[in-house]
């Protein structure tokens, strides 16, 4: 991990590129140990969350390499070895928990560690056992271990516990290689459940419903390893170089901006008062998903009469909206933000107090946020969460004077080479292994 020093208060300009989507990757990967042979996937983020999740997959004895800069190839060789799944890089990513319904296709009974990720209080993992019992597959939890049985598995038709995209994600997983007909309903339809599903349909899988809340899936004998399968644009990413944007007043351009998973977000900036323009949409590289460029102009921004609170796809989404909290320091009026999904999330953006905000922590899930506040500089550990810890970088960015913001690895689960590429746009950041003071 890095510290990063910041020579805040700079105004940015030119134009960045919105980069493949982590929450995409990490779901695609996780799926190729149910794909026997090499695949190839390429626009793939170089983070540590996919780093992580390679590290895992080479421990199954998946062989994986990259034969690019955002290329990688997987290769499967059918045999796995769960037993000597590597632990310690298992347990820094709750991701790998998409492993339960991956490993079903090669081993009747297998055992998965505990896993962690952001500290966001309490993150149930019921939507996953729930559904996975509806196939028949049984999930015994001990203290440090999941332990999953699939000796009855069997296609069925069921509601989802909670309309969640990982276990949403895993659910598919698991059935498209379970004979017969599964009807997913309150299946989420978020972004990277939508590429997941495209990759696994053109690896053979039978999936109808794409993008709605209703999947039928018909379960094939096996799938057959793709070529070039490329990773759709990051919404959340794209979302962050906005709210970079107009926290540091800049005029900034985002390109490749998935906009069927913004256009909420932006409706509620337009009507605070930000003023943007819209390219005319472009396909992304897998042909599915439509993109837009996003040029963001410096405006004045008034408080929305109503809360702040994500939702389920097609709602705010979940990820983006702690993006929005830099943009409240900025906005006149106080706006009531609910992150009614994680217990401690809402209690990591009172961090940006520190540097000036006014945000009063209401209870573990609201705050509210009363702008608009000048900023200042200021020497802050990142908390172990990846949004909040973005937010402290944005607020820094738009703070006259040096910040610190130390211990960097929860903005770089997320953020491919943040610090050049925001340098290019005129910041000033310096990432540093150590600092001496």
């Amino acid at each position: 991990m890095s510290n990063f020093i910041i020579n805040g208060g700079k105004k940015l300009s030119g134009t960045i590129k919105t980069n493949s989507a982590k929450n995409s990757a990490v779901a695609i990967l996780c799926a190729t140990a149910m794909l026997k042979g090499k695949t190839t996937l390429i626009n793939v983020p170089a983070i540590e969350e996919v780093k992580r999740i390679i590290e895992i997959l080479e421990s199954l004895n998946i062989k994986v390499s990259w034969a690019g800069k955002h290329e990688l190839e997987i290769v499967n060789p059918g045999n796995l070895k769960p037993d000597n799944l590597n632990r310690e890089s298992f347990i820094k990513t709750r991701s790998g928990l998409l492993l339960m319904g991956a490993l079903l296709s090669h081993e009747d009974k297998f055992t998965l560690p505990k896993a962690s990720g952001c500290k966001l209080g309490e993150r149930t993992v019921s939507p996953y056992i729930i559904a996975l019992e509806h196939l028949g597959v049984a999930v015994n939890c001990q203290d440090d271990c999941y332990q999953i049985n699939k000796q009855d598995i069997k296609a069925s038709e069921f509601t989802m516990y909670e309309v969640a995209d990982t276990a949403t994600e895993n659910t598919i997983m698991a059935a498209v290689l379970t004979p017969g007909k599964t009807i997913i309903h309150f299946a989420a339809s978020n972004y990277m459940v939508q590429d997941l599903c495209i990759f696994l349909h053109q690896a053979g899988a039978k999936i109808k419903g794409i993008g709605t809340p209703k999947l039928e899936i018909i379960g094939v004998n096996k799938l057959k390893p793709i070529k070039n399968y490329p990773i759709m644009p990051d919404p959340i990413e794209s979302m962050a170089f906005i709210s970079i944007a107009i926290t540091t007043k800049s005029r900034l351009t985002i390109t490749h901006c998935p906009i069927d998973f913004l256009r909420l977000e932006l409706e509620k900036l337009r009507l605070m008062g930000q003023k943007f323009n819209i390219s005319k949409p472009y396909k992304s590289d897998n042909k599915y998903f439509d993109l837009v460029d996003i040029n963001i102009k410096p405006s004045k921004l008034t408080a929305l009469p109503d809360k702040l609170h994500p939702l389920p796809y097609p709602g705010l989404n979940i990820d983006n909206l702690p993006l929005f909290v830099p943009i409240l320091t900025q906005t006149k009026g106080t706006t009531l933000v609910h992150d009614w999904i994680y217990e401690n999330r809402a209690i990591y953006y009172t961090e940006l107090n520190k540097l000036g905000a006014d945000i009063k922590l209401l209870d573990p899930h609201r705050v509210s946020v009363t702008g608009p506040s000048k900023l200042k500089s200021n020497e802050i550990i990142c908390p172990p969460a990846l949004r909040p810890s973005l937010n402290l970088l944005i607020c820094m960015l738009a703070a006259k004077g040096r910040s610190i913001l130390r211990n960097s690895y929860s903005i770089d689960r997320g953020y491919e080479n943040i610090v050049t590429r925001l340098n290019k746009l005129g910041a000033d950041i310096k990432a540093i292994e150590k600092l001496n003071f």
